[in-house]
């Protein structure tokens, strides 16, 4: 997930050699946007570091909470939000299915993107005067605490989708040649007026046009490249529009509630957290450490890169962020030591699936936020299974490197330096799940106690603090949250239709009546969760169907955490597994090894993780055992 290291092709190669005056307008005006939503988003998620630092102090040091600080802080996290949706427009960094566009000449390539960034404007669009209506509607409102007016918070979606538009407008000139660009107007809009002209068809097959809407639509949008989020935004509002009588405004503010949720706000400080930890020496203290321990034995470095992914998980909570941390500093000694190009990419894209479920994974913050399911649960419970799936993998890299040669082994002397060196970074994960696990404090809490610690360590114990790199992952961070975001914000407006229609109640009496009770439930979630990992990406499906299928669980008799930590392995398999898995592309691009060098060498990777997931799935206590 994000920065742009989940993209698999550059963007850039639909720009023409000969630039227009036009194109070089657009090029100009969207560049000095974009600069300043950079500057932007890197200001507000400052000031909301700043803003829950003070609470964390004010709580823990004075004993006195402040009763407005997650007000405003849900406010400005709306704002973060939006701003973050327009600068991951600009940044390319928007999660999207791209795989298909590969297999495709260049001509059509560059018209399918010029479709996909006009069903985006379209989208967003679509939205301005919903939103503007849903701001007249409130404007008598203020927030409970400090008195601010309402229309301030709820300005911040009619900001962003129209900055959207723009932005989408700006790409299509700079990017698209006339022909694509009349190309993309004209399916575009010849698409949307089918979808009218079948309106009437559509209402009167009842449930069923919920098939069309959000599987076909939805799925077709994914495939020609539409960003994932507005993927979801154009079933959502097609459906709405053509076959409902609930006005646009339910969306806007289903979204917008779904997007300021002050327990989300963990995810992107966790990001920082990881970004930050990489420029600060931790990260490389901790996999030098663990290169002195196991560098001698035979395949010693495979071992180095799982332990440093497991490690390295419980503190940024980002997998893409996990493998740009271990893989600079670990694949170019592996690639000395004769360790395959295509061993590397299947270790370093299965180790993802691998810490999917390692707290504080921003998976399982979502899945506590859209199922109400315990955070410190969640935490509590993943370690386990990682675990079980970190020695499958163990035990296929000594099967492997069986007949390897060893490599040179360290002294104790050695050893003991090293440790004494990566101890406080090793302190870091303990921490924040100790202050998560044990209530101590909040994951958001934890999250800027956590960035406050790694500045510190870094800037006075490893003197690698460089900051000419905190603005750079203060942008990402804003990118990655908007993309985020986005996703679920108009997920869960998909979901909301979905539940209103119905389908929910549907699906519940479906699955619970399945012949096999719980084992056959649970069989058809992995294939199902597995499935829509690999085409969707996690956030996604867990938005959509985690307040679905967990309570359908919970009827049949089983545990919600066990069912989440078995569906959330399933995810992260899909997630890996080519041709489609958007994060075995991104393991690619981290790594810097062709995407086909392991495409069919990953699947016993692949099947190492599984083996854990059937054990985790078999043996209930794998996840609940330590929940007391």
């Amino acid at each position: 997930m994000p920065v742009d290291l989940t993209k698999i092709s550059d963007i850039s190669a639909g720009i023409r050699a000969e630039v227009t005056p036009l194109q070089s307008f657009a090029r100009g005006i969207n560049t000095m946007i974009g600069r300043c939503a950079e500057f932007i988003g890197a200001a507000l998620l400052v000031i909301e570091f700043g803003i829950l630092l003070t609470g964390v102090i004010a709580r823990y040091v004075f004993h006195s909470p402040l009763t407005w600080s997650d007000e405003l802080a849900g406010i400005l996290f709306l704002w973060l939000s939006m701003v973050g949706i327009v600068l991951a427009l600009y940044r390319h960094g928007h999660m999207s299915l791209e795989v298909v566009q590969l297999w495709l000449p260049e001509s059509v390539r560059s018209k399918l993107q010029a479709i996909a960034m006009c069903v985006v404007a379209l989208v967003a669009g679509s939205l301005i005067g919903p939103a503007f209506e849903h701001i007249h509607e409130l404007d008598f409102m203020k927030t409970p605490v400090l008195q601010i007016p309402e229309p301030f918070r709820l300005a911040a979606p009619l900001f962003g989708f129209v900055m959207v538009v723009i932005v989408a407008i700006l790409q299509l000139l700079i990017q698209s040649s006339w022909r694509d660009l009349l190309w993309g107007v004209g399916i575009s809009v010849a698409g949307l007026a089918c979808v009218w002209a079948l309106g009437p068809l559509l209402h009167q097959i009842g449930n069923f046009n919920l098939l069309f809407f959000f599987v076909f639509l939805v799925m077709g949008c994914v495939m020609i490249g539409v960003p994932i989020g507005f993927a979801f935004g154009a079933g959502t509002v097609l459906y709405l529009s053509t076959v409902s009588d609930i006005s646009l405004t339910v969306l806007v503010g289903t979204t917008e509630e779904h997007m300021s949720s002050v327990l989300l706000l963990s995810a992107p400080l966790f990001v920082l957290l990881g970004l930050v930890m990489q420029f600060t020496g931790l990260a490389e203290a901790m996999i030098r450490f663990f290169v002195t321990i196991f560098g001698g034995v035979r395949g010693g470095l495979q071992y180095v890169l799982l332990g440093a992914m497991y490690v390295v998980s419980g503190i940024s909570g980002s997998k893409a962020a996990d493998m740009a941390a271990v893989a600079p500093v670990l694949i170019p000694e592996m690639q000395k030591r004769g360790v395959k190009d295509r061993d590397l990419l299947s270790l370093l894209a299965s180790s993802g699936a691998m810490a999917e479920t390692i707290p504080p994974s921003i998976v399982l913050i979502i899945v506590g936020s859209v199922t109400g399911l315990s955070i410190s649960a969640l935490f509590t419970a993943g370690l386990l299974p990682a675990l079980i799936a970190a020695f499958c993998l163990a035990a296929l890299i000594w099967y492997q490197a069986r007949n390897d040669e060893r490599g040179e082994r360290s002294t104790w002397g050695q050893r003991g330096k090293a440790l004494v060196v990566a101890l406080p970074a090793l302190a870091l994960p303990l921490l924040i799940r100790t202050f998560v696990v044990e209530g101590v404090a909040t994951a958001t809490e934890v999250s800027t106690i956590g960035i406050v610690y790694v500045l510190v360590v870094g800037a006075l114990v490893y003197r690698k603090f460089e900051w000419r790199k905190i603005y750079p992952a203060l942008v990402t961070t804003a990118s990655m949250n908007g993309a985020i975001m986005i996703i679920i914000g108009f997920a869960s407006a998909m979901a909301w239709c979905l539940t209103q229609s119905g389908f929910s109640f549907a699906l519940i009496q479906m699955v619970t009546s399945l012949p096999g009770g719980a084992v056959t439930f649970m069989i058809v979630s992995i294939v199902l969760f597995f499935v829509l990992g690999s085409l969707l990406e996690g956030i996604p499906a867990l938005v959509l169907f985690a307040p679905l299928l967990y309570p359908a669980a919970s009827t049949l008799g089983i545990n919600q955490i066990h069912y989440a930590m078995v569906t959330l392995i399933a995810l992260g398999i899909g997630l890996v597994a080519p041709p489609f898995g958007v994060g075995y592309y991104a393991a690619s691009a981290i790594s810097g090894i062709k995407a086909d060098a392991a495409l069919t060498r990953i699947w016993p990777y692949l099947g190492a993780v599984f083996i854990a997931l059937v054990l985790v799935a078999l043996f209930p206590w794998l996840s609940t055992g330590f929940l007391g």
